[in-house]
């Protein structure tokens, strides 16, 4: 068992900001096509986080062109995922925000939190210094 929870400390690292269900997000995900690797961003609302540990994953939903809803499930430590920076803050008090699926227009919205953007910069700025020791760290060994 302490071999399992070893392997599960050494995947989780954590680079990313501190985000939760209702916060917008952009996240950059590596894709592979043959033998080309490109970067692809998915910007949009997080509507649930599931697991724990090197498990967890979250959902993310946006309106693409044309009104139509594009939901994507990410695992949080993925190698896959070059990084996650927080746009927004919501204001919300449910875990879940699946009722979205059936909204449009303003009623589909989230309030922002009452602080300034100076605190999701601040947020960034600490998930970048952490990603950056933890690629020092590494080079080290």
């Amino acid at each position: 068992m302490d071999k399992l929870k070893l392997a599960e400390q050494t995947l989780m690292n954590n680079q990313y900001p501190e985000f939760k269900t209702g916060d917008t997000v952009n996240v950059h995900y590596r894709v592979r096509e043959g033998e080309k690797e490109r970067i692809q961003k998915f910007e949009g609302l997080v509507i649930s986080r599931h697991g724990s540990g090197a498990n967890q994953t979250f959902m993310v939903r946006k309106i693409s062109a044309g009104n139509i809803g594009v939901e994507r499930i990410f695992p949080l430590f993925s190698p896959f995922i070059a990084k996650i920076e927080l746009k927004k803050q919501g204001d919300i008090k449910r875990s879940k925000l699946y009722y979205l699926r059936e909204r449009q227009g303003k009623s589909a919205r989230i309030k922002e939190k009452d602080q300034n953007q100076n605190t999701v910069r601040e947020l960034n700025r600490q998930a970048e210094e952490r990603a950056k020791a933890a690629a020092a760290a590494s080079e080290e060994e």
